[in-house]
């Protein structure tokens, strides 16, 4: 299921086919396509065509010295981060998550029976992981842009539909919405924003008098 589906959804997967998107929405379509068998057909369909369209290109001058100049760039990556297998939450999760979730500095807590990882991959966009106990509600809030939520284990609800594994909802500015977790399994839910939450109620104020 994708809610709002005016977002250009289908672009991502281009995009990332073409080794062009950015590293936020990378992880998005990888942690969708491990979820759903029906994404990752389409995500190698998108790789064939952009192979085929490669292949149809001519070839460009490169200077002498470009096999060295790759193989130095290469060399100065940083290591990948290990798996981290002592998190159990996380070492269930697909592999792009816990992938990702290998340089973070842990979980913190939220509302109660919320908690939140930030995740940082190099990206202008705000990316979190959530972990939403059965039952827990994250404050109702709008947007202050867009924010695209993947549910990655488990399920929430709030008041346009139910969301389990693979399914991605999208809100945008003129959104309100109050998630609440689904009652059995664990919750786990990556969200990508280009804005902060907006907060309603009680905590609206306290944000208002912030000035956040």
């Amino acid at each position: 299921m994708t809610r709002r589906n005016e977002y250009p959804i289908s672009e991502l997967y281009s995009a990332y086919a073409a080794g062009s998107l950015d590293p936020a929405f990378a992880l998005l379509v990888e942690t969708q396509a491990a979820l759903r068998p029906d994404l990752r057909e389409l995500v190698a369909s998108s790789e064939a065509v952009s192979g085929a369209l490669l292949e149809t290109t001519g070839p460009a001058a490169m200077r002498a010295d470009a096999l060295d100049c790759t193989m130095a760039l290469i060399d100065a990556l940083p290591p990948v981060a290990a798996r981290p297998i002592e998190d159990e939450d996380l070492s269930a999760l697909p592999e792009p998550i816990w992938r990702a979730a290998g340089a973070a500095s842990g979980w913190k807590a939220s509302v109660p029976g919320i908690r939140r990882m930030a995740l940082d991959i190099d990206s202008p966009m705000h990316v979190e992981l959530y972990r939403i106990e059965p039952g827990a509600a994250v404050p109702r809030h709008s947007h202050a842009g867009i924010e695209l939520t993947l549910v990655v284990a488990g399920g929430f609800s709030d008041s346009l539909g139910s969301y389990r594994p693979g399914d991605l909802v999208v809100n945008g500015p003129d959104d309100t919405h109050r998630p609440v977790g689904d009652e059995g399994e664990v919750c786990f839910a990556l969200a990508l924003r280009d804005g902060g939450l907006k907060f309603t109620g009680p905590l609206g104020m306290i944000q208002r008098l912030l000035g956040k």
